[in-house]
């Protein structure tokens, strides 16, 4: 018999659990409460929020944030027998139903916590039925829930008033901090006004408040639930508050994640809070001032070297200045970079051995293949030095550069460091790329710049935390940590996530030996000398038109980026990377990092130093008198002799030159000339500088012309190999012949489809109308080397 009743109740229960499933099944919970958007700074705190869907200020409350004290004061306020009950307390329903019906006492419903949620989670009249379908819900949430978790929707669900729902949200927008940071006297009044939600109202009842909050502090008190010094404490603290705004710092940011995690009602950041708030302030107050300049924006980033997070993001001046298109978000707008690239290009070209700091790079006016660079001055130099040609910012030099190390080359290297635009046209990009001819974002170049903060190591760079619980007081995400920019294929890991090698350590270190330095013409005026200048490694940018000004800098711990605008595109006279964009980088670091380090880049130990020729920056030769020391590669960088100076037989009065194999047994001299490239020979001699040429050589040298292996190369500079010329017939328009040719050429020969147009001096322009159709030039000289090209001409 007793094993009979034990199947059957076995049966039952079965049954019985079958049952609670199927109907669990047909009358499923109702959905999660749609919550308030708020974006967290890395200490937890809240940089921003969104109001939900439905209007509300519903912030979700955390389980790390419900106190102890808010706990206790709630629980034994509202359902004292919480943690026993399955939802619904019978005890309090009979005690509830006596009262009711036989008049004594105050008339109430019994609703425990976990019946008030589902109350709240479905709002309906209130009438027995309703009440019994209270319950039922109660058991199903006590089945699916736990007590914490039942107690945190209550929480998340509870009036305050007005559109605000939560106490997290009562005590952001009265308290102006999250629950876990509340005093007893805060806590048990967020405790006691969902109870009476229109009658006391914080900020307008506040009497009322601290009358019925103190009622509730004694009866705790008799009850021995919190410490009586607490409950003095608290009895005595004063209740001064008013409905605050929501948090709105970081507004760019807080929108770009809140769309991409969308539905998700807390997303941590890795801001913080401090650096965040300073920056927008210091943006804001700033572009006020260029406002009479016709420049509107800017735009701010601020990454930490050694994790990659980013500290603060200011996307405008103004968020809510929709006469400058404040909502546009500069960090991500694609813009020209200007002059930003050019320290990558010199490091990419030091780590191919092309160059050296010391070495000098032609800064004449040159043509390649039909692009002819200029200078932002407008000016050249002759030569100069590879670390002059950035300190500078010149364009020539870096175009030459950029010529002979490849634009594939270049392109291939910004797509690994997350460029996307540069990914999408590199097929259609030239050599005006490392001059701005590209586009490029805020956050790319001051990614790309704390690689090189980094020893030329790239990682994208990180917008947000671990989606775990973060406690306050924590900055640093761990490895875990998405990502927000596209990141390339990984070589190794690092305390920020995948690492890519841009460039080598000794690359790095020499960019930034090079931009560090203080003597520079891009210092803003005012700086000079300045105790306000931060010791920060930066490099200025001015896109075409004056529409973009750049400013980027990097220490040890930071890199900034700066970018002073226009979002409509407008440019602005006075709109330049040097008096625009800097003044306002160096706030930002003296702002953050005022006492930073004097030297916090060390050189590498693949770097060393050479002695160079003080005239080329190349290995010295024969006839180098002046030597420096340079840093270089070994292994890698050129070790090219330097030959700036050759060595000629000369008559004795100097008219005529002699090779070996006609030099006359006595009446000649050895005699030094210089032996500059033939551009910056031209442009020496088109400047009226100084620019010997070796004297004719000897008429009666029997040796056949040509065999001079010390002769620079003879190169046609107009017109243009395989160019395609339109000429207006009626205004009989010319075409300039041009060459280039070494220090011991005199005269040139210019032919025409192979018939002799005229003899001319090497450094003369000769004009000619040509005939139309395909053309051949061919220019040869005095030493017997000649060069041809072919091109079209048509006429109108």
């Amino acid at each position: 018999m007793k094993r009979r009743k034990g199947t059957w109740l076995g049966v039952a229960l079965l049954l019985g659990l079958l049952v609670m499933g199927v109907l669990d099944w047909v009358f499923p919970l109702p959905p999660a409460p749609r919550y308030s958007p708020i974006v967290l700074a890395a200490d937890g705190s809240v940089l921003h929020a969104y109001l939900n869907p439905t209007q509300k200020w519903r912030m979700k409350t955390e389980l790390a944030e419900i106190t102890p004290a808010l706990q206790a004061a709630l629980i034994n306020k509202e359902d004292r027998y919480f943690r026993y009950h399955f939802g619904v307390n019978p005890v309090a329903i009979v005690q509830a139903a006596g009262r009711n019906i036989f008049g004594k006492g105050r008339t109430t419903g019994a609703s425990t916590i976990t019946m008030q949620v589902a109350r709240l989670l479905e709002p309906k009249e209130r009438t027995f039925g309703n009440k019994l379908k209270e319950m039922l819900r109660a058991v199903q949430l006590e089945a699916h829930y736990s007590k914490a978790e039942i107690l945190q929707l209550y929480l998340n669900l509870v009036p305050y008033g007005g559109n605000i729902e939560g106490v997290k949200s009562a005590a952001l927008l009265y308290f102006q901090q999250p629950p876990d940071y509340l005093s007893l006297a805060q806590t048990v009044t967020l405790a006691i006004i969902p109870n009476q939600p229109r009658a006391l109202v914080l900020g307008k009842n506040n009497a009322l408040i601290v009358a019925e909050r103190n009622r509730w502090l004694r009866q705790f008190q008799a009850q021995h639930l919190f410490p009586d010094q607490d409950i003095e404490d608290a009895l005595a603290e004063p209740l001064d508050v008013q409905r605050h705004a929501a948090p709105t710092l970081a507004p760019h940011l807080a929108r770009r994640l809140v769309t991409q995690f969308a539905g998700q009602p807390i997303i941590r950041s890795t801001l913080q809070r401090g650096p965040q708030a300073k920056a927008e302030d210091l943006t804001k107050n700033y572009v006020r001032r260029l406002h009479e300049l016709r420049i509107t924006q800017a735009a701010v980033l601020v990454v930490n070297n050694r994790t990659r997070a980013v500290e603060a993001y200011v996307g405008s001046a103004d968020f809510a200045d929709a006469a400058s298109a404040g909502q546009v978000d500069g960090v991500r707008a694609i813009r020209s970079p200007g002059s930003t690239l050019k320290p990558f290009l010199y490091a990419l070209a030091l780590d191919r051995g092309l160059v050296t700091p010391k070495l000098k790079l032609p800064d004449v006016p040159s043509n390649f293949s039909g692009f002819q660079p200029e200078n932002f001055d407008k000016n050249f130099s002759g030569e100069v030095t590879v670390e002059r040609a950035l300190t500078y910012s010149l364009n020539i030099p870096a175009v030459r550069v950029l010529s002979e190390m490849g634009v594939p080359t270049f392109t291939d290297k910004l797509r690994d460091a997350g460029f996307r635009s540069v990914a999408k046209t590199a097929p259609r990009l030239g050599l005006s790329t490392v001059l701005g001819g590209c586009g490029a974002t805020l956050e790319e170049l001051t990614a790309l710049y704390a690689a090189l903060a980094d020893k030329g190591q790239y990682r994208a760079v990180r917008l947000t935390s671990p989606p775990g619980p973060l406690s306050r007081g924590e900055g640093e995400p761990d490895d875990s940590t998405p990502r927000i920019a596209g990141s390339p294929s990984p070589r190794e890991r690092g305390p920020g996530g995948e690492v890519t090698r841009l460039v080598s350590p000794a690359a790095a270190f020499l960019i930034t030996d090079i931009l560090a330095q203080r003597t520079r013409p891009d210092l803003p005026l005012g700086y000079q000398g300045s105790a306000r200048l931060p010791k920060i490694a930066w490099k200025t940018g001015t896109s075409y038109g004056r529409r973009d000004a750049w400013s980027i800098g990097y220490n040890k711990e930071y890199t900034v980026g700066v970018w002073v605008g226009n979002f409509s595109g407008e440019g602005s006279p006075a709109l330049t990377g040097t008096d625009i964009a800097t003044p306002l980088l160096f706030d930002i670091f003296n702002a953050l990092a005022y006492n930073s380090p004097n030297h916090w880049a060390t050189p590498p130990a693949s770097l060393d130093f050479r002695l160079v020729c003080a005239e080329t920056g190349l290995v010295p030769g024969e006839h180098c008198p002046n030597q420096l020391i340079d840093y270089y590669l070994p292994g890698i960088s050129s070790a090219r002799h330097c030959e700036h100076q050759k060595e000629a037989l000369v008559s004795a009065d100097g008219a005529v030159s002699y090779c070996r194999a006609c030099v006359p047994e006595a009446g000649f001299r050895r005699q030094l000339f210089l032996n500059p490239v033939p551009e910056v020979l031209a442009f020496r001699e088109a400047q009226g500088l100084p620019a010997t040429r070796l004297p004719a050589h000897n008429t009666a040298c029997r040796l056949v012309r040509g065999t001079d292996e010390t002769g620079a190369a003879l190169a046609i500079t107009s017109p243009l190999a395989n160019a395609e010329y339109l000429l207006n017939r009626a205004e009989k328009q010319q075409m300039l012949l041009s060459c280039a040719a070494g220090s011991e050429v005199r005269q040139v020969f210019w032919y025409v489809n192979d018939r002799f147009l005229r003899a001319a001096a090497a450094t003369e322009r000769v004009f000619f109308r040509p005939p139309t159709g395909a053309v051949k030039i061919s220019c040869a000289d005095d030493h017997g080397r000649n060069v041809d090209i072919q091109l079209q001409v048509a006429e109108l």
